[in-house]
């Protein structure tokens, strides 16, 4: 992993405003549209799932290499604009310095905060690949996952039980579009035709707002632009939009974390701000296993 090579004061030197320079970026980017925090939030997850926190996720595809980002996974991926103008804001005063997976690292951190989340700090160092495959994003755990399907995934990547259901917490940002979950309310399996882990209010709600198309977003809370408990809350009453997500209070193994959460706000902003810094440290690259992107949608 070479996290070593990681520090808080990364750019103290020689890029002193880097913080500064995304955090207003990201907090103008928010105020015009506060439901970009779930955007970017989001992205570093992308990112970081497949190939490490390298930026790869920002690539954009050409002729001869189809990208991430073309994914199905990622085609509902937003704020890669928010990226770029600070990358540009960077680059006007420090050329060459600051790598976009620090940026995105930074605005994830950014969003969480400028959405009522806990502050946190993280480091920075991490270099920016020069891979951008569709078939890596194979990676990234699906809507469909159960439990033990989402504890093996994030287990692959040193993470505990409680770990991965608190950064399934980050769905208290956010909407779910109705392709990734239309499965649980209707013809769900031999014997239910609506999915007997969604409550039956919450599912009456769920295809009324599905009737207007597949891409029809459906939040995953009450308040899917603050950052808070109310998606634990959600489970518990059997309104968790994803079988990933409900899954999380219907398996006796994760069950405990998610009352926990459900009950002690403090707790889950704290552990989720830890996990935040954890995720940000997977597979980084660093000195020459990658380099400093001119412009984030291409290598260099």
């Amino acid at each position: 992993m070479g996290v070593e090579a990681l520090s808080m004061d990364y750019y103290a030197m020689r890029c002193p405003f880097v913080e500064s320079i995304v955090r207003n970026t990201v907090n103008r980017a928010l105020q015009n549209d506060p439901t970009l925090a779930a955007g970017l939030l989001r992205m570093h997850f992308h990112d970081c799932f497949v190939q490490g926190c390298d930026g790869s996720v920002l690539i954009d595809s050409t002729n001869d290499n189809t990208a991430e980002k073309d994914s199905p996974a990622n085609l509902s991926l937003r704020g890669y604009e928010v990226i770029d103008q600070a990358k540009q804001a960077i680059e006007g005063l420090c050329p060459g310095v600051v790598s976009c997976a620090d940026i995105v690292a930074m605005a994830a951190r950014d969003a969480v905060l400028w959405a009522g989340g806990p502050v946190y700090d993280i480091p920075k160092g991490r270099m920016d690949g020069r891979r951008s495959k569709i078939q890596d994003t194979i990676a990234l755990p699906a809507p469909s996952l159960n439990s033990s399907d989402l504890i093996t995934a994030f287990g692959q990547r040193g993470f505990s039980a409680q770990e991965m259901v608190v950064l399934s917490g980050a769905h208290t940002l956010g909407v779910a579009r109705c392709s990734s979950f239309k499965n649980r309310l209707s013809k769900f399996d031999s014997t239910h035709d609506v999915d007997p882990t969604l409550d039956s209010n919450f599912a009456r709600i769920f295809t009324r707002t599905c009737t207007a198309g597949d891409n029809t977003a459906v939040p995953f809370d009450w308040t899917s632009t603050n950052f808070d408990n109310a998606y634990f809350n959600a489970l518990q009453l059997g309104g968790g939009v994803l079988t990933s997500d409900e899954t999380l209070f219907v398996s006796a193994r994760t069950r405990g974390i998610v009352n926990a959460y459900a009950s002690n706000q403090a707790m889950f902003l704290f552990d989720f701000s830890q996990a935040m810094v954890k995720m940000g440290l997977i597979d980084v690259k660093e000195g020459s296993q990658g380099e400093v992107r001119s412009s984030c949608r291409k290598i260099n």
